[in-house]
């Protein structure tokens, strides 16, 4: 998206965390039956039902819903193409919302609890590449930040494309039409900005990189996330993951 801007360059050291799972729910303020998915996947990631795995909630509003009745600030198309990018995936012939995605490789109705949990458990127990994630003032402009982040694979031999998205918590929205008319929604981690910001090929298995990002200041910086992950390009698998508050 526009706000963020991408640079690579040498990284430095960070932080290391495992046996995280990215659970992508897409959805739309224009949906009735998303508020109560949305609510579930902040609970998820609140309560955290399985343990010694950490849920990473990413709320993807997609924009074919905004024709109906209402059009929701926060959608993109880019959420649309990546949710036909399951589609094709999964084989099936629509989208449809809300519908949740955990780790890449499974997709299921978004308000199913039972499955959400049966999945985030398969998956976690897969092991992990790593992700380390640092960050700190840009040295030339103080309105920017850098994030470092180092990721590596346990097995090369594929391709896999490493993504950033923004998160910002705390987000509410009152609509005013559609069928969530009188509506006041509360959203769970929505994401911000979404971009590829590397990519691994085959014969590398460590990529280095830092990315510099600007927030806007209609953005509540106490309520940003990075988020980073590995996702092979293949299978979708997304095979490491890790975040880092952007305070």
């Amino acid at each position: 998206m526009k706000y963020l801007w991408l640079a690579t360059i040498a990284a430095q050291m960070a932080i290391c965390a495992d046996n995280f799972v990215i659970v992508e729910l897409f959805t739309s303020e224009g949906c009735s039956s998303c508020p109560g998915a949305e609510r579930m996947l902040a609970d998820m990631e609140r309560r955290q039902p399985v343990p010694g795995i950490r849920v990473i909630a990413l709320e993807e509003h997609v924009d074919y819903w905004n024709q109906l009745g209402w059009k929701d600030a926060y959608s993109s198309p880019q959420f649309r193409f990546r949710q036909n990018d399951y589609a094709k995936l999964f084989g099936v012939d629509e989208v449809y919302t809300p519908q949740m995605v955990v780790g890449g490789n499974a997709g299921f109705a978004g308000n199913s609890f039972e499955t959400a949990v049966a999945e985030i458990a398969r998956h976690g127990v897969s092991p992990q590449d790593d992700i380390l994630l640092s960050m700190s003032p840009n040295s030339s402009n103080a309105g920017l930040l850098d994030l470092h982040v180092t990721a590596s694979r346990r097995v090369a031999g594929t391709e896999a494309a490493l993504y950033l998205a923004v998160t910002e918590s705390g987000i509410s929205s009152s609509v005013t039409r559609g069928e969530n008319q009188g509506r006041t929604l509360k959203h769970a981690p929505l994401v911000r900005s979404f971009g590829t910001i590397g990519k691994l090929d085959r014969n590398i298995s460590t990529l280095a990189l830092n990315s510099t990002l600007q927030l806007p200041s209609e953005w509540k910086r106490e309520n940003l996330r990075a988020v980073v992950f590995l996702q092979d390009k293949r299978t979708k698998k997304i095979t490491g993951a890790g975040t880092l508050d952007l305070r």
